[in-house]
């Protein structure tokens, strides 16, 4: 039988099918109780490695620096950690989780690791922001607050979201849920594109001969060019499945889109960006790397 499934696709992709086959196919996929817990361990094993991943740099990087805090880099990884951690966990008990009664817990349980996500990677764009200010001579003390502000507004307006899925039986509050998460994704995305945009040309600007210029832009240019596509897929997605129930991702039973998304919009993006940002800080630190206070 798993012979004829994969027989049924490669025929269809070859141009040997038809579109009924190829959805005859993934419908079979879906409902098979195998090839969920499959895709599923899959997801688990690979937010597992990202996260391992993660922490060996982020280990690397106190064995360097081990006099200096936390600094936004060592904050970045943690981050990452956190996130790709509790997502292995949450694949790894998707049956669990899926079918928890309680419909806020069970928004709750899958959104935050968006947050988090969203929380992380939109670190670099602060870093990216301090750069570029400093480099203009502008005053950098309003961004961390920004960025604390930025944040607490979204988790608290989430909160809020869960509270009224909670108390109210309508469906509207997951569709409203998934929008809010769509436009914070959105705004993710604007965010990479101003700043790594900004500090991609003020770069670019400098002289040919200065040291690093060529990898710093290619770093950054890179970064921005990951983050904004995912965020933006990410936008895109979940708007969509606020919608249109076939593209829904919080559901047990559509584990290939869920491969699908979560390998093109967290997993792949996070070890590229880990794979980037790989260089670990010089022993004498410069004036860029410093603790948070």
């Amino acid at each position: 039988m798993a012979a004829l499934r994969w027989g049924t696709a490669v025929g269809y992709f070859a141009g040997e099918g038809t579109v009924a086959d190829a959805i005859a196919w993934w419908d079979e996929i879906d409902g098979s109780e195998k090839w969920q817990r499959g895709i599923f361990c899959a997801l688990c094993a690979s937010y597992a490695l990202v996260s391992v991943v993660a922490l060996v740099q982020l280990i690397r990087i106190q064995l360097r620096v081990p006099e200096y805090g936390w600094t936004t880099q060592k904050l970045f990884h943690l981050m990452n950690v956190v996130v790709n951690g509790l997502r292995a966990i949450l694949f790894g008990l998707y049956h669990d989780v899926f079918l928890i009664k309680s419909k806020a817990l069970e928004m709750a349980l899958l959104d935050l690791p968006g947050l988090l996500f969203f929380s992380t990677y939109t670190l670099l764009v602060l870093f990216w922001a301090e750069i570029y200010y400093q480099a203009r001579s502008l005053p950098i003390v309003k961004l961390r607050p920004a960025y604390l502000i930025i944040n607490g507004v979204v988790y608290l307006i989430q909160i809020c979201i869960w509270a009224y899925a909670q108390i109210s039986t309508k469906p509207v509050a997951t569709a409203v849920a998934k929008l809010f998460l769509s436009v914070v994704s959105f705004f993710a995305a604007l965010g990479f594109l101003i700043y790594g945009g900004r500090l991609f040309f003020m770069l670019r600007r400098f002289p040919i001969e200065s040291k690093g210029r060529r990898k710093k832009l290619n770093e950054v240019g890179s970064v921005t060019a990951i983050c904004c596509t995912c965020f933006l897929i990410r936008c895109f997605v979940v708007a969509l499945s606020a919608f249109d129930n076939n593209a829904d991702l919080d559901v047990m039973d559509h584990p290939i889109l869920n491969f699908i998304y979560y390998m093109f919009v967290e997993i792949f993006p996070s070890a590229l960006v880990l794979f980037i940002l790989r260089k670990l800080p010089p022993k004498r630190v410069s004036d860029q790397y410093h603790p948070i206070n």
